[in-house]
């Protein structure tokens, strides 16, 4: 076994210049192999290679300069599929802007969007086309339509390199505390995304699965295009009602998901080895296996195979970015043999500016900072970056740039430290933080992330109500109205804290709380005021 310790960066994926030359690269190295495979129809599988990949980018992005020309900001709505992320390629490799929007949002806020971004052409699956028939000023075209029409465009099209400043997209922010803002990205930020980032992680395998929404940069940027550039197979998962038989096809060595996917997931296992009342053997399985890691066996694949098989049987490694992630997730999933490596990250960066490595890493931290990005933690302790992943700011909000982009750095508003070895722990939010009456600074987060940890806790949210600190509770289903589990809960986790860090009640909800798109709890609109 490896020692946890630092090593140089990987270099298994090709550096490249541009998105044109990422998918010609692939076409010449190897054109015959599987890049993305997704379900058509209820039980069929499709399969593209490298070369039909880019020779179907390259045809609809002849189709695409033909009728629409240069420098039009073009929407992309839809779910996850094969032809969304054509149209994006095509689209970012003729001169125009692609602007991914969420599907999910009602009419009103698409058309909001819509219109923030001065977007003048639409590519929509038809599921979702009555979202923008509305918006009469705009040309909307289903990716179908956009596919039937690509089949007779010209695969020898030769596709655009943008300069590097040059806008490519416009991401819109999830937007947990106000209207979603439009992160530019630039040809430059997204190419650096995908070289840095895979120099910090080596997937360790073939095949992938992406769960995450494609308008998303973590989704997109990462764990689909970073994982076209590393040649390894992606299977596009389309709807969640079926991730369950999706990972049981694909059988990923890496998946890429947020917090609330990784606690699912667990909760989902746990509730299993209970309700088939392996729990003794499995937690004497743990102990065995661990007294074998220390003298350098690890048995743990075969040990808990029932387990792995629940990820297909080939999962290695989870990377978990988007929110933050309690490391008792990461030592749990451990003890199976699943490595979990946080990460840190956000659209205005590309979105991944921090990683735990694959043999050098520290559970608590959100890894080491990729190359080419600087790192600081300002006075009042707001971690701060500057480098090649940087956004150009908000669309047409000077304002709101100004806010966040001073002297160069981007203040992300996170709470954090670095440590000795040049690792970054994050303890919460700026605009977060309860100030009590006596002073004292906490930080929700951190109380919220011990909470989370009891198998009663489905959400939760911790806010201050007369300089008192108040958990709320939306409960799992088998422990709603149990109003003393979590009395217990909270005495417990009060213990050995200070008078100013204890929870004064626990308040039971009977729904969940109000999420965005992303399933981030939106506070501003769950806080009693």
């Amino acid at each position: 076994m490896r020692k946890n310790k630092d090593y140089p960066l990987y270099e298994i994926a090709p550096k490249i210049g541009s998105i044109a030359e990422m998918l010609k690269i692939k076409d010449e190295v190897m054109p015959n192999d599987i890049a993305f495979r997704y379900r058509k129809g209820r039980e069929g599988i499709e399969e593209k290679t490298y070369a039909q990949v880019y020779k179907e980018v390259k045809k609809a992005a002849s189709w695409i300069d033909s009728n629409y020309g240069h420098n039009n900001h073009i929407a992309i709505i839809g779910e996850n599929s094969y032809e969304w992320l054509v149209a994006f390629l095509a689209t970012v490799t003729t001169g125009n802007v692609a602007v991914p929007i969420d599907k999910e949002l009602p009419a009103d806020e698409v058309e909001w969007l819509v219109r923030k971004a001065d977007v003048t052409k639409v590519f929509i699956s038809k599921t979702y086309k009555d979202l923008v028939e509305n918006i009469t000023d705009i040309q909307a075209m289903t990716l179908k339509e956009l596919q039937t029409a690509s089949e007779s465009g010209n695969e020898d099209f030769e596709l655009m390199t943008p300069d590097d400043s040059e806008t490519v997209s416009i991401f819109f922010t999830s937007g947990t505390s106000g209207k979603s803002k439009g992160v530019i990205l630039s040809h430059k930020n997204i190419v650096s995304e995908i070289n840095e980032a895979s120099a910090m992680f080596d997937p360790e395998g073939r095949s992938t699965l992406v769960v995450l929404p494609f308008h998303h940069t973590f989704g997109l940027n990462v764990a689909t295009l970073m994982a076209f550039n590393y040649g390894v197979t992606v299977f596009l998962n389309k709807s969640l009602k079926r991730v369950k038989e999706d990972i049981a096809e694909a059988k990923p060595d890496v998946i890429m998901l947020v917090p609330l996917f990784i606690e699912t997931f667990y909760k989902r296992i746990m509730e299993g080895i209970r309700k088939s009342g392996q729990e003794k053997k499995v937690e004497k399985g743990v102990k065995i296996s661990q007294a074998l890691l220390k003298v350098g066996i690890d048995r743990r694949r075969t040990m808990f195979k029932a387990i792995l098989d629940f990820f297909g049987g080939n999962l290695k490694y989870i990377i978990s970015g988007g929110a933050p992630l309690n490391s008792f997730y990461v030592q749990e999933f451990r003890k199976f043999g699943i490595e979990i490596l946080n990460g840190y990250g956000t659209t205005e960066c590309s979105p991944c500016v921090a990683i735990n490595r694959n043999y050098f890493k520290k559970d608590g931290s959100v890894g080491q900072v990729i190359h080419g990005t600087d790192v600081k933690i300002s006075d009042d302790g707001e971690v701060m970056f500057k480098g090649t992943v940087m956004m150009q700011g908000y669309y047409n909000d000077p304002e709101k740039t100004d806010e966040v982009i001073r002297d160069g750095w981007y203040c992300t508003g996170d709470i954090g430290y670095i440590d000795e070895d040049g690792f970054l722990f994050l303890t919460g939010r700026k605009k977060n933080l309860i100030i009590l009456s006596n002073g004292e600074n906490i930080s929700p987060e951190e109380i919220e992330n011990e909470l989370g940890t009891d198998p009663g806790v489905c959400e939760v949210l911790v806010y201050d109500k007369d300089s008192k600190i108040i958990a709320e509770i939306f409960p799992e289903e088998e422990y709603r109205g149990n109003q003393e589990h979590f009395n217990e809960l909270m005495a417990k986790v009060n213990e050995g804290r200070p008078v100013y860090k204890q929870i004064a009640s626990v308040k039971l909800r009977d729904e969940e709380f109000i999420k965005n798109t992303s399933k981030k709890i939106i506070r501003y609109k769950n806080i009693p005021q």
